[in-house]
């Protein structure tokens, strides 16, 4: 139970919450297995896998049951991958490889297992190269423990083309897929309630999609999502954690087959489980509504939406401002929306429109959203910062190849957009954000990418040297903003990329931020004061701030959370982060502002410029105390990352421990 195809599952309500645990303390691989899947099956995995998952491994290790052990951590493996928590399985999948290879089981089904594991879960985290090393070792194991009708080599065959489509190799992809298909179907004793045999079928109709100039290929894609969707229904499998992906693969097929109502309505029943699943903040949530949203225009045009569609709509693209012909309320009405909402609901209005109008062969391939410089791609802006760089506007990014053919067209009939909307005027663009340096309007998805970064991808995990090149705030206004529509996925991908920093270049970040908290919080900050340098305090201040804010940023990991932004933006960015559920160091934010509403009696005391005098002494003394309690706590979550074993609060000693996890050799990671 550790494939792609068959998820995770559960504990009943009233079992006991170790029911693993025997009486003589050893540890029941079956009752754990069984725990879990009762969790599942009670529709509870959101709030008790994750503790269950954690406690078993604890009670595993503590028993002294490897195999125990190892069936928790492929377990564990498979949760965090479906929760998207990449970073976090890194760890899980170190521990199960080195655990299987300490048990020496290698030739077993158990490692071919493990290596399937720990291979899908680096694929989902993009470690394409490490996974598909992973990959080619499962399918040398499976030849000599697996059976040719296994449902696990089935298994390995579907994974295995994930990563040939995400990789760019179709072709491959397809190939592994068919060979999934004929496995299962030679396997299964009822093939039309077969989920792994459905969740085939979707993949093989995603992939088919690709080549839409094919009508063979999407007559096909449509057979295989039609009968995904039979298997689901027949086998009354619908509270399955993919029956949401079976239907937004068939709602596509539909979309691309010109069947816009179905399309709608099969996006809205998957959208209600993604909600339910993953809520509305995942990138789940927001590129299916976008894609039901890009369905009912469509349909609209198409005059094959029914009456409740139109009403649905129409209250979904309502506006939710004051009424508009009231001139007294116009001002209060402008106050109630932020530059993301403005753009959105200009784009759904005003923009969608046109582009339908007159790109209607393109409609199906424009990515819309915005993105980049400024408070509003942040969620900042406010009353105060909307006097430049605001306004009614989006962005369109386009390939390379319809950018060459439709760009400047394109470009043309969007500035011909009417320029007032929800009682704003034209946007008022700033001097540096006009011409090839305007923040809205038609991009080539490469172009855009390269304006902000100086790259058109990410550079490559093995190039850190490029990757150290990107500071943090310019790393923020490449993945930061809303995509509302991505109907190809291209630069949800590009973004994605740049937002998946490589642990090496994480780990050598952090050790570097430790290094200035430690020299300018821990050393220069209590000599500057001694020596009554308040000038020079209040610099040692400032760094050591600005690097706990990094740091905060980097233990969450920015393909969680994004990346710290510029320093305007540093604390609103820290308040938001540490209102979230599970953030690490988020008690760190007060006491940061603290020491900073303090800085100016600390360093100067009110004796003058220059000088502290003896009003400085409690403010000093508390800063210091602040600092050193910041310190001990950074070193606390070291230790609960794994990244450190040791007690020692100067921070300069922590580098070590943390540049141990660093894989690579290359001396641009590693401090002298």
């Amino acid at each position: 139970m550790s494939q792609d195809q068959t998820p995770i599952t559960g504990s009943e309500q009233g079992e006991p919450q170790q029911p693993y645990m025997q009486a003589d303390g050893g540890f029941d691989t079956q009752a754990f297995l069984d725990g879990l899947d009762a969790i599942f099956s009670a529709g509870k995995a959101r709030d008790e896998a994750e503790p269950y998952l954690q406690q078993a491994l604890v009670d595993a290790e503590n028993a002294g049951d490897d195999a125990g052990l190892l069936t928790v951590l492929n377990e564990t493996m498979g949760f965090y991958r479906s929760q998207g928590r990449h970073q976090e399985n890194m760890w899980m999948i170190q521990r199960a490889i080195e655990l299987a290879s300490r048990m020496r089981i290698e030739g077993s089904e158990a490692w071919t297992t493990t290596l399937i594991n720990a291979a899908t879960g680096l694929r989902a985290a993009k470690k394409y190269d490490q996974a598909e090393d992973l990959y080619r070792q499962a399918l040398a194991s499976a030849a000599k423990t697996l059976g040719p009708k296994d449902r696990r080599l089935a298994a390995l065959h579907n994974n295995l083309s994930m990563l040939y489509s995400e990789t760019d190799r179709p072709d491959q992809a397809e190939q592994e897929l068919r060979q999934a298909m004929d496995i299962l179907e030679d396997s299964s004793t009822d093939p039309s309630r077969d989920l792994d045999l459905a969740t085939t079928h979707t993949n093989l109709a995603l992939l088919l999609m690709q080549r839409s100039d094919s009508p063979q290929a999407l007559q096909e894609a449509w057979d295989q999502a039609r009968t995904a969707l039979d298997i689901y229904r027949t086998g009354h499998l619908e509270n399955s954690a993919h029956y949401a992906s079976a239907l937004a693969g068939f709602a596509q097929v539909c979309y691309m087959t010109g069947r816009f109502s179905q399309s709608a309505d099969t996006y809205r029943k998957a959208l209600a489980i993604i909600e339910d699943r993953y809520g509305k903040g995942s990138d789940y949530y927001q590129i299916t509504k976008a894609n039901l949203d890009q369905a009912q225009a469509a349909a609209e045009e198409a005059g094959d939406l029914d009456q409740s569609d139109r009403a649905d709509e129409a209250a979904s693209n309502q506006p939710k401002t004051r009424n508009q012909n009231d001139d007294n309320n116009q001002h209060g009405s402008r106050t109630d929306i932020q530059g993301l909402d403005l753009a959105k609901a200009y784009w759904e209005q005003v923009g969608r429109p046109m582009l339908e109008e007159r790109y209607p062969q393109y409609r199906s391939r424009i990515a819309v959203g915005l993105m980049g410089h400024g408070s509003d791609c942040y969620g900042f802006d406010d009353a105060i910062s909307r006097d430049h760089d605001f306004g009614p506007g989006f962005c369109l990014w386009l390939t390379s190849e319809d950018y060459q053919a439709i760009g400047d067209q394109l470009q043309k009939d969007y500035e011909a957009l009417p320029t007032e909307f929800m009682g704003f005027g034209s946007r008022t663009d700033s001097v540096r954000a006009k011409g090839a340096n305007r923040r809205v309007g038609v991009f080539e998805i490469g172009a855009f990418f390269e304006s902000l970064t100086g790259y058109r991808q990410a550079p490559p995990e093995d190039h850190p040297h490029e990757w150290l090149l990107l500071d943090e705030a310019t790393l923020a206004a490449a993945t930061n903003g809303k995509i509302f529509a991505d109907p190809l996925g291209q630069m949800l991908a590009t973004r994605q990329g740049f937002k998946a920093m490589p642990d090496d270049v994480r780990f050598c970040l952090i050790s570097r931020r430790l290094g200035m908290i430690a020299q300018a919080g821990q050393y220069n900050l209590p000599r500057s004061l001694q020596r009554g340098d308040g000038a020079a305090a209040m610099l040692s201040i400032n760094e050591f701030i600005k690097a706990c804010a990094s740091l905060i940023f980097l233990i969450n990991n920015p393909l969680t959370v994004g990346y710290l932004p510029y320093y305007k933006w540093t604390f609103a960015a820290l308040r938001r982060l540490s209102g979230r559920m599970a953030t690490r160091l988020a008690d760190l934010t007060e006491q940061l502002e603290d020491i900073l509403r303090l800085a100016s009696a600390a360093c100067y005391g009110g004796q003058g410029f220059g000088e502290g005098g003896k009003g400085a002494r409690p403010a000093a003394e508390h800063v210091t105390k602040l600092v050193e309690s910041i310190c001990a706590r950074i070193v606390e979550e070291l230790q609960v990352e794994g990244l450190t074993n040791s007690p020692e609060t100067f921070l300069e000693w922590q580098r070590p421990y943390v540049e141990a996890h660093i894989s690579s050799d290359d001396p641009v990671l590693h401090s002298i």
